[in-house]
């Protein structure tokens, strides 16, 4: 231990400790801009320099270990002044007109700025200017970026996957796509990992709220809407919104009031994958020699994205079940224009709202489309984009009462909420696995193991006799890791979950931002919550999903079924237009 003075308090720490944590530790907030704990510890902004106590210069506080005996002034007027200085610097190399900024209101830089009363830059503004592709779903603004190297560390040490790099030298130093490359080029996931930690608005998502709204505006159009399950869990975070009035009821009568006309749950259709992947699972089971091992899921696009550029050779061992999302965009447009509604399916117009980013990606693939009306899925809107709808239409979700999704594609069971939190796809899976087995439901909590935010959970569980050794991974650094470890030989799996975010959907790319917190563990829960509170915990047994089997499917795996709800991943490549 260690002791030292900070603000005239005394401050007993571990040995290393970094003068930032010791601050915290009692109490002291020291602002910080660049940085990220454990992942971005490099001191680039100087927002966190104090001055010690006999010393000439000022230090970082974030990478800077508390000494013995040392007296640290976190904002003494040297330390003030300076951080001022640095702030307006940056101020000056960044397009600051964040009246038009999707992050106004949620930017660090904006807050430190406030918090810091500072009103004007001195100092001659000159910004960096990029051309960038505004078709693609990530879009990357350069002369916002304040080159604090958030995105580079994210993408390097979580994702493990290089998009971002440093490029030029000395006064043209800035950050861009590595390798010289253009972003359409790269191997990006579009995991969106990036987006939710810059602390600016250099990063974002292509906004396509205005060809929601322009069809919601068309008499023409019939606006059919799926929500995803992990919106719920994050939804009214970007809105203010006290957790018990940001229920999912409240949500479905906050995308009515925009002038949707049918609100559904994406949970009906994760019901549905469940009810493909599983017996898909279960069909390869029987037939072992005519496959290779382990077989994937595959409804995370970010993960489809990421085998299909770095383990090219394993795709044919993903899971030919379209995601939750395709499959509701395909069954919107056949068996409930047809049979419900009694329409011409091109009058549909389908839009989905998800907490993901590669979203947009994948409802734009060539080959995903099944249902002969244009694309199954029209628009991906992200869980911010929905929020920012919401306020730009002057819809206050607190004012309005709850009401019910819409039938028959809004009935989803716990099974098929879980699917926002890393392990949900396995749990839900396995408790089918076993019914189709046991010819009786498990216990609904039975496979609980593979639940929490270790980075690899590997289980085995026996059903009927049968030992099924599955593994689930989130993140795409652990997928990496896992991965290495099937190819030497290192681990033998039969079924294995993957989810390209850390913490899965609920900590996706696409979910709001809250500065410096890593927020998925507590949507995590919120998702459980709900699975334990729904009286449906079987996706077997989800009413509206047998309706769809005995009126229009026949059966999971069946003809009508794989032409509508499977897919062929080696049908498209990454070049391919989204």
């Amino acid at each position: 231990m260690v002791n030292l003075t900070i603000d005239h308090k005394q401050v007993q720490v571990p040995e290393g400790t970094t003068i930032l944590k010791a601050a915290a530790a009692a109490g002291i907030e020291i602002p910080t801009l660049c940085f990220l704990k454990d992942l971005n510890e490099i001191g680039a902004c100087r927002i966190c320099c104090v001055e010690i106590e006999g010393k000439d210069t000022l230090v970082a506080a974030c990478n800077t270990a508390a000494e013995d005996g040392m007296v640290v002034y976190t904002s003494s007027l040297k330390a003030h002044y300076a951080r001022r200085m640095n702030l307006q610097i940056i101020l000056s190399q960044h397009d600051f007109r964040c009246a038009a900024c999707q992050r106004n209101g949620s930017c660090a830089l904006q807050k430190i700025c406030a918090d810091m009363n500072i009103n004007d830059v001195p100092f001659e503004q000159s910004y960096e200017v990029r051309e960038w592709d505004l078709s693609f779903p990530l879009i990357r603004n350069a002369s916002k970026c304040i080159k604090c190297m958030r995105c580079v560390q994210i993408c390097d040490k979580v994702q493990s996957l290089g998009i971002w790099d440093i490029v030029n030298t000395g006064k043209r130093t800035g950050v861009g796509v590595s390798k010289m490359r253009t972003i359409t080029e790269a191997d990006c996931a579009l995991c969106g990992q990036c987006i939710t930690h810059c602390p600016t608005g250099a990063l974002r998502e292509r906004d396509d709220v205005r060809k929601v709204m322009d069809a919601v505006n068309d008499p023409e159009k019939i606006v059919v809407v799926q929500i995803a399950p992990a919106v719920r869990s994050a939804w009214g975070e970007g809105l203010g919104l006290p957790e018990k009035m940001a229920t999912e009821k409240r949500m479905a009568a906050a995308a009515r009031a925009l002038g949707m006309d049918y609100v559904f749950d994406t949970n009906f259709s994760a019901d549905l994958t469940i009810m493909e992947e599983a017996n898909e699972f279960l069909e390869r089971m029987t037939h072992r020699e005519k496959y290779q091992w382990p077989m994937y899921t595959s409804c995370c696009p970010g993960w489809v994205r990421f085998l299909k550029s770095q383990y090219p050779d394993m795709t044919e061992q993903l899971s030919t079940a379209k995601s939750p999302q395709q499959m509701f965009g395909a069954v919107a447009k056949t068996y409930f224009a047809e049979k419900v509604l009694d329409t011409d399916p091109s009058k549909i117009f389908c839009v989905s709202i998800m907490p993901c980013t590669a979203k947009k990606a994948e409802c734009a693939l060539p080959n995903i489309n099944d249902s002969g009306a244009d694309r199954d899925v029209d628009v991906v809107l992200t869980t911010r984009e929905f929020d920012r709808m919401l306020r730009s239409e002057l819809i206050c979700p607190a004012n309005l009462e709850e009401e019910e999704f819409d039938s028959p594609l809004g009935t989803g069971s716990g099974a098929a909420v879980i699917f926002g939190a890393t392990g949900g796809v396995m749990e839900a899976a396995l408790r089918t696995a076993y019914y189709a087995l046991e010819k009786e439901n498990p216990r609904p909590d039975a496979f609980k193991m593979v639940r929490g935010l270790d980075e690899i959970k590997e289980v085995t569980a026996e059903i009927a006799g049968i030992p099924i050794r599955a593994a689930v991974v989130h993140g795409l650094g652990n997928t990496r890791k896992l991965m290495e470890r099937i190819i030497a030989g290192e681990a033998e799996y039969d079924f294995v979950e993957v989810m390209a975010c850390p913490g899965g959907c609920a900590g996706g790319g696409g979910q709001p931002i809250t500065e410096g917190r890593e927020m998925a563990g507590e949507r995590g829960s919120k998702l459980y919550t709900l699975d334990k509170k729904n009286p449906l915990r079987f996706s077997h047994e989800n009413p509206s999903v047998r309706a769809l089997y005995s009126q229009y499917l026949e059966k999971p795996l069946s003809h009508k079924a794989h032409e509508l709800l499977h897919t062929d991943h080696l049908g498209w490549d990454m070049s391919s237009k989204v």
